[in-house]
């Protein structure tokens, strides 16, 4: 559904730009019991049986959107219960990160082979014949699955040469690479979080938007009116994210709009990523571990430490490029507060880990700069460009895409010793990734450099984009192009990588 304008996109839209408009204001969060009014005007619901319900549900939208939790619904609480402990720039948020709206959920099925309109009643009956456990009979002339009796095998489904059977499965239950979703009482659904890594692929496929993030958009905005240098750190995959205007050099300007006096894209700490991981690689495979897998996607980093925890200490220990480049910044500007803009919900949970909250004060989605932008009532077919510096490499920009880091890596690894043979496997989708990490266990890919993206895709698939996957993926191509240097050798900072460890 990404990329995809729907209700759902409409609303989520609609409350971070309501926060960033509250906040942008300067007169607190008081006004916040108004938001749900705002979001869901009149007196008639737009898809739901009530407009309170829908209220209700907005509500719940706009604390998490803030960094609260929800609210339990078996007592009675103020919307704004716990906002001047939150609503400040110094405050983080607390896990869980990602959360289902209970009163939002569908209850949709989980896992159900059923039967349509298009069973004709053949003589054949090919279902009932293959059916391995006498599930299926005929009734009113339908052919009818016992849900108590099937073992959903599908063995109907294949047989049925009208392909009248079906098998549904609950989106978000089938996107969920960690089998982290299951279900209450009510059949609704709910995150077990000690499985969840955070990756978004749930809250992105939900068909009724039951499930959403916990943000800093108002947080972030305290800081930047409280006077704060607010730098931005801009995750390669936003190119063409904000429409077919948005010119790097427009967006710079946007940027500056915001309130963030500089803006920097994290393909500089992409390169320095890619110079410290092919050293890495070079020094410890095989000499000190069987392969080396890559560091810089949160949600396989936790599904590896996870499920796979004697294997986790192979994961290379260079800092990601988001946190380099936060700390190059903290470097050069003393004092300043950093903002990682990226398309990822897991860099959230990377940003609070104790070791990297110093270095990352805030971490935004695109979908919530987008609210930003609106509220701002930024036009970027209007906004006059400004001069950017073109310092990220072609392969720092490419990280953005599945398969870019172990290019990356290999690349370099090939240019430094072009007669040594390196050998890849990459992971997209974290299925796949447990997959790659249950072969690696056992040994199929010693001397392997091994790539794992929790998003189908890459980053540019991550919960927090707004484009279509396959549309990003060309934007950022053409991105790469436009880079003035190819290596992370060519990098100004290609020295630097070390000394900010």
């Amino acid at each position: 559904m990404r990329g995809i304008p729907s209700l759902i996109t409409d609303i989520r839209k609609k409350v971070f730009t309501e926060v960033a408009r509250m906040a942008y204001s300067g007169e607190g969060y008081g006004a916040a019991e108004e938001l749900p009014y705002i979001i869901v005007p009149g007196d008639q619901p737009l898809h739901r049986e009530s407009v309170f319900l829908e209220r209700a549900i907005a509500s719940e939208r706009v604390r998490l959107a803030m960094g609260l939790n929800l609210r339990p619904i078996q007592t009675r609480h103020l919307m704004t219960e716990g906002m001047d402990h939150a609503a400040i720039a110094e405050q983080y948020y607390e896990p869980p990160l990602i959360n289902i709206i209970p009163y939002a959920c569908h209850a949709c099925p989980t896992n159900q082979y059923r039967v349509t309109e298009n069973c004709q009643n053949c003589l054949a009956a090919s279902c009932q014949k293959v059916c391995p456990r006498d599930a299926i009979s005929f009734v009113n002339g339908k052919s009818h699955i016992d849900q108590s009796k099937c073992i959903k095998c599908g063995k109907c489904a294949s047989a049925c040469p009208y392909n009248a059977i079906i098998h549904m499965e609950r989106p978000c239950q089938a996107a969920c690479g960690m089998d982290a979703i299951g279900s209450d009482e009510h059949g609704r659904a709910v995150i077990n979080q000690d499985k969840c890594v955070s990756c978004g692929q749930c809250l992105v496929s939900c068909p009724f938007g039951a499930i959403a993030d916990k943000g800093q958009i108002y947080q972030l905005i305290q800081s930047i009116l409280q006077g704060d240098q607010v730098i931005a750190i801009v995750a390669p995959a936003y190119v063409g994210q904000f429409g077919k205007h948005a010119t790097p050099e427009k967006f710079v300007a946007a940027m500056k709009e915001l309130g963030f006096c500089r803006c920097v894209e994290v393909a500089v700490g992409a390169d320095m990523c890619t110079i410290e991981e092919a050293k890495d690689f070079l020094e410890k495979v095989p000499a000190e571990q069987p392969f080396m897998a890559t560091s810089c996607c949160p949600a396989w980093h936790s599904m590896v430490h996870k499920l796979f925890p004697a294997q986790s200490k192979h994961i290379s220990m260079t800092l990601t490029p988001m946190v380099f480049t936060a700390r190059l910044m903290k470097k050069k500007y003393p004092g300043c507060k950093v903002v990682f803009v990226g398309p990822c919900a897991a860099k959230k949970l990377e940003a609070i880990r104790a070791d990297i909250r110093s270095d990352v004060d805030f971490v935004l989605t695109f979908e919530e700069l987008q609210g930003m932008f609106e509220a701002k009532q930024i036009d970027f077919e209007t906004i006059e460009p400004c001069e950017i510096q073109n310092e990220g490499t072609a392969a720092g920009r490419g990280f953005a895409v599945s398969g870019g880091v172990a290019q990356a890596v290999t690349d370099l690894i090939h240019q430094t010793n072009p007669d040594l043979e390196v050998k890849t496997a990459r992971a997209e989708g974290l299925r796949e990734c447990r997959k790659l990490m249950t072969l690696a266990k056992v040994g199929k890919y010693n001397g392997y450099l091994l790539e794992g993206m929790a998003c189908p895709g890459g980053c540019v698939a991550g919960a927090g984009t707004l484009l279509p996957v396959d549309l990003a993926t060309k934007v950022v191509s053409k991105y790469q192009d436009e880079a003035d240097q190819t290596s992370p050798l060519e990098s100004p900072y290609r020295d630097t990588g070390h000394d900010l460890d």
